[in-house]
């Protein structure tokens, strides 16, 4: 809750990459009450009414996750108005023609974006949304230390310049 208010503030990219991480959290402690804030809640260096909202904030996204049906997997839908928001964003940059340094930035992470798209099942995913998938997955990779390629590290690097401008924009 506290790092979501920070990041959105902040970074729109970052809050959405946080809020994937959360729903991810949030399964993997089952959905459980007492595993979420055994393993999460209790971490916070917080006064115990702060921890209580906090509990509260994960609680209100499980039921959420619930409702929408995305237990297994996919984004609830105030994650979904994000990448909504900021492909409307991305449609509009590329269409201005001041925008040229976007454009540039576009025209270099394109064809990686192509070439994921390809690869990935989902194929009815936006530009956007495809970038925002291979930047959490390379954000997995990493986390199990697992290695990645150097053209995988590159496309990354492609898409972590065109996401930064793009969030930057938003703004």
């Amino acid at each position: 809750m506290i790092i979501a208010q920070q990041k959105r503030k902040e970074n729109i990219a970052e809050y959405l990459l946080y809020m994937w991480q959360v729903e991810d959290l949030i399964r993997a402690c089952k959905f459980d009450t007492e595993e979420i804030k055994r393993q999460i809640v209790d971490r916070y260096d917080q006064p115990a009414e702060v921890k209580r909202q906090i509990l509260g904030w994960y609680e209100e996204l499980a039921e959420m996750m619930r409702r929408e049906g995305v237990v297994e997997k996919g984004h609830i839908q105030l994650n979904k108005n994000v990448v909504s928001e900021l492909t409307e964003l991305h449609l509009r940059l590329l269409k201005d023609p001041k925008e040229t340094a976007y454009g540039a930035l576009y025209f270099r992470a394109l064809p990686h974006i192509v070439q994921l798209r390809a690869k990935s099942d989902g194929a009815d995913a936006s530009e956007i949304e495809t970038c925002f998938t291979a930047v959490y997955g390379y954000l997995l990779l990493r986390l199990q230390h697992k290695e990645v390629s150097p053209e995988t590290q590159e496309a990354v690097r492609q898409i972590n310049a065109l996401l930064g401008f793009l969030a930057a924009k938003y703004g």
